[in-house]
């Protein structure tokens, strides 16, 4: 776990990008060879289900190893067990493909219709599979009263509320203001270490103040590589989740590169 190893996480969620295998083999190919240089950096890509065989190291890329490259996938079904669910995809299956890290409950699937309590579904079955989840959470406004606080707040408590402590642990909570997707800026780094502080605060009160200490947070929304040196250091997350940036490869090799160096 990247709280473990002192690592800053970095976690690409390609969404529904690029259009072809070649492209998705393309980005997969230079990403996992600029994370062979990083020391201080893990790099996650999150292609489109129908790529992630392609972009995995077991049918890409040659017998070397890339440690701090690794796979991750945007969904999971809430479903533990294979049976008549047609058109989803299981984390057991994704295992099986070389993905170690699962998006969940990111705010374009609350969206289509994803409640706290599918959400929680998903997290389950992503934890019983040995699996890394990524749960996303984030208001819609961030008012001036502080009523945004409540509503992060519940989010983790309804989708973490029946987690052991001992599965806990692997939770990475991904913060993305749904306001600051797609902006053209992103949220003030200032901002995101308050937010993150309180973060923090909400699992020391769940699961105990080591826990907070230990969860691992990560900010997302309007991420470039010209921001994301200040959202590390000031922001004090330990990762960041990039949406757009992350199938512009210029740009997401820049991103990577800044992170690495940032003291």
């Amino acid at each position: 776990m990247p709280n473990t190893l002192h690592r800053r996480l970095i976690v690409g969620n390609w969404k529904m990008n690029p259009a072809t295998v070649a492209e998705a083999k393309k980005l997969a190919r230079i990403f996992r060879r600029v994370a062979t240089s990083l020391v201080h950096t893990e790099a996650v890509i999150c292609p489109p289900l129908s790529f992630i065989s392609i972009c995995s190291g077991r049918s890409l890329f040659t017998k070397k190893s890339s440690p701090h490259f690794h796979m991750g996938a945007q969904v999971a079904s809430t479903q533990e067990e294979g049976g008549p669910h047609t058109g989803e995809v299981g984390a057991q299956m994704l295992r099986d493909l070389g993905v170690e890290y699962v998006i969940v409950g990111h705010s374009e699937q609350r969206k289509r219709g994803d409640t706290d309590e599918i959400v929680a579904a998903r997290l389950k079955a992503v934890l019983g599979q040995g699996l890394t989840p990524i749960l996303c959470i984030g208001e819609s406004v961030r008012d001036e009263s502080g009523a945004y606080l409540s509503v992060l707040k519940d989010q983790i408590k309804a989708s973490c509320g029946d987690i052991l402590k001992k599965s806990a642990k692997s939770i990475i909570v991904a913060y993305e203001p749904i306001w600051a997707i797609g902006a053209a800026e992103a949220m003030k780094a200032e901002d995101v270490y308050e937010t993150s502080l309180f973060i923090k605060k909400v699992f020391a009160d769940l699961y105990g103040a080591d826990m907070g200490l230990k969860v691992t947070v990560l900010y997302g929304g309007s991420v470039t590589y010209r921001n994301a040196p200040d959202i590390i250091a000031i922001g004090k997350v330990d990762g960041l989740l990039v949406g757009r940036e992350s199938v512009n490869a210029p740009g997401f090799v820049e991103l990577l590169k800044a992170v690495d160096l940032v003291k």
